[in-house]
């Protein structure tokens, strides 16, 4: 075999690689190594309540309705100063049930407000009190408590 054949063979491989690099990154993308301190690309770190646990979400989710809602929140909770990261102003577990909703259908959650998210957990919440893993909790959290 000739070396400009191998060269040519070389560099076919590292493409392929590439490829496969790329999508394997695309279709896991929601993993990512929980101790870094920079998120992926298109992606930010949020943290939640008073615990401050972080999630990284898309981006894109900063522009929705519900985010412009809890972003106006954070403002009148903290004020505008930046403390290096984003502070949301909410229970873990009401973040939680907003990120999952967007993810599952963005289109369709990701029309709603604030106001609508807090009232379809609380109907959710008074309509299966008793069901497992549903807990009534107030979304918001409040001034005193942060």
């Amino acid at each position: 075999m000739k070396k400009v054949d191998r060269i040519r063979q070389i560099v076919r491989l590292k493409q392929l690689m590439m490829r496969w690099r790329a999508i394997s990154h695309r279709r896991h993308h929601h993993h990512y190594d929980s101790s870094s301190r920079r998120a992926p690309s298109g992606f930010v770190f949020v943290y939640v309540g008073q615990e401050r646990k972080r999630f990284v979400i898309p981006a894109r989710f900063l522009n929705l309705p519900v985010f412009a809602g809890l972003l106006k929140e954070t403002e009148e909770v903290f004020g505008l100063r930046c403390s290096g990261g984003l502070l949301l102003p909410c229970e873990v577990a009401f973040f939680s049930n907003i990120v999952k909703h967007l993810e599952k259908d963005e289109h369709k959650y990701g029309k709603l407000s604030l106001e609508d998210f807090v009232n379809m957990v609380s109907d959710l919440a008074s309509d299966s009190c008793c069901k497992e893993g549903i807990v009534a909790f107030t979304p918001l959290l409040q001034k005193a408590r942060v």
